[in-house]
This record gives C-alpha cells, structure tokens and sequence, in this order.
C-alpha cells in the first residue's frame, strides 16, 4: 500500500506506475496538506476557541457576524492556528491565532460571477484568544443554514496534483498517461475516494470538476470571458493560487453543498504570506 504521508513511497508507486517524470518532479506535483477529521460533538463539551466544523463560532468582542444581501451567513468553521501549527510542514499558516470560515447561507454563491465577492467571509485574529465568547447564530438566519458542531483532529497528509501537466511546464503529456496517473491515484487510501469525507487546509484540492486556479485568478479580477483582451496576461497568475480550506459535503455536520459538492477557499501564495485572509476567492464544485 501506498503511504500517503511519505514522499518517499510516492514516488516509487510513480516509478511503477511507468511515470518517472513525475517521480522527478517530486516537489511539483505534491503539496502537504493538513487533513481535518470531524468528530460529531455535544457543543457544550467543547472549549471555547476549540477548533470545530459548525456549530456557533467564537468570536473576539466586537467582531459582526458576517452578511450577505440582508441574511447572516452560514458558519463554516475556526480553526485554531496553534492546534494546526504541528501539522504545517511547510509553515504557510501563522503559528498562533484562529481563522473563521463563513458562506452564502442560501447556497447561492459559486465564485463564477464577480459579483459573487462578499458572498462568504474568512475572518482572522492573531495572537491571544483569551477574549473569546461563542456567539449563537442571528434569528434571521435560517435553520437549514445552521450546521451541527463537530470537533476536529488534524494529521499531516501529502497531496497530488490532479493534472500533473498544469505543474511541470513543458510536459509531454498524453491521455494515456493521464488515464495511468488516474489509475494511480485511485489507489491512494483516503485521497480520491469520494465515499468518505475530505475536509483539509492547504494542498491540492480534492477537484471534482476543472482546475480552479484559472477561475480564482480570472474572475477575482473582473474578468468572465476568455477572449476578454486582460485574459491572456492575467492567466499568467493563475498558478499563484493556493488552496486554504476545502469543505466537503459531511452528513454529521449537516452540510450538503449542491449535490454532495465541496467549497474551495483559495488565496495567492503572497496572500496567504502576508496573512491578507480578507483576499481569498469561493468556489463551489459539485457532481
């Protein structure tokens, strides 16, 4: 069995696989990623600034419950920086501090529209936590939007790319290399099998339709249409894209995104340096 957590058996499986190229591009084609594990909690056993999937965030004093077109957004998540600095073997995330994860509580957000910005929210405070106070969710904010709380486990998982010619440039790269890379990433335990849950912060994402890189980079910046004459230029950007937190559909939590899709929260790589969590881009794939 291949060992998703060592580069090492990776790349004797693409060795096997007959893709040595991509057994030599090792670097390129995984990214490390911290997978979540959601545990179905009674709320109240939970500390407060505990990391969780649902349920009500805590949040520091003063900080509004993010909006959308009049309605209180559905809470996603927090993640508790400290908890997952262990698991960050790249060290892209702060060390300390908690990040909150909001969405469009009537599902209507896709991140194909620019004007689709504003339809979720990734909050951030560094530093102490000791201020928090867990906010119960607005009135208005509609019952079938509010998620079940589950607590989280973290472990550290590497990740491939699904299209491994989007990472090597000038890779001679065929369908049938393609389809043998597919076979290859089928066996990968916990990676590709959509029977079970896929929750996790950086990596590759778990695509279940096109890349999304070229989508966050495009219509970030206004632009919807490939002909558009800014396309060509800003495409060069889209490989400055990165994967903050995937979500997928989890029936503990009671979060069904389409038809059992997933929300991607991206942000470039300079971003995600600097820490501008108020830069990312939403997109919403389902199958």
């Amino acid at each position: 069995m291949i060992d998703s957590t060592d580069k090492a058996s990776i790349q004797a499986a693409l060795v096997k696989a007959g893709l040595p190229v991509l057994a030599n591009n090792i670097g390129k084609v995984t990214r490390t990623s911290i997978r979540l594990y959601a545990t179905p909690v009674d709320e109240s056993t939970l500390k407060t600034g505990a990391s969780k999937l649902g349920g009500s965030p805590d949040l520091p004093p003063g900080i509004a419950w993010p909006a959308w077109k009049d309605t209180p957004q559905s809470f996603i998540a927090q993640i508790r920086l400290d908890e997952a600095h262990p698991f960050d073997i790249e060290g892209l995330l702060p060390q300390s501090g908690m990040l909150w994860f909001f969405y469009d509580a009537r599902q209507e957000t896709f991140g194909e529209n620019p004007a689709d910005r504003g339809g979720w929210h990734v909050l951030f405070k560094d530093g102490d936590l000791g201020s928090l106070q867990q906010v119960p969710a607005p009135a208005t904010l509609p019952v079938e939007s509010r998620f079940h709380a589950c607590s989280l486990r973290f472990a550290s998982e590497i990740t491939l790319t699904q299209q491994p010619d989007l990472e090597i440039p000038g890779l001679n790269w065929s369908d049938a290399n393609q389809e043998g890379y597919e076979n290859l990433l089928a066996t990968l335990p916990n990676q590709s099998d959509r029977a079970s849950i896929h929750h996790r912060l950086l990596g590759f994402p778990d695509t279940i339709q096109d890349d999304m890189r070229a989508q966050c980079q495009l219509v970030s910046h206004g632009v919807t249409d490939e002909d558009d004459s800014r396309a060509e230029a800003l495409s060069k950007g889209a490989a400055d894209w990165r994967l903050l937190l995937q979500i997928d559909s989890d029936e503990h939590a009671g979060m069904n995104w389409g038809n059992n899709g997933m929300l991607y929260y991206w942000i470039t790589l300079a971003d995600l340096k600097a820490q501008h969590f108020d830069t990312t881009w939403l997109v919403l794939q389902s199958e």
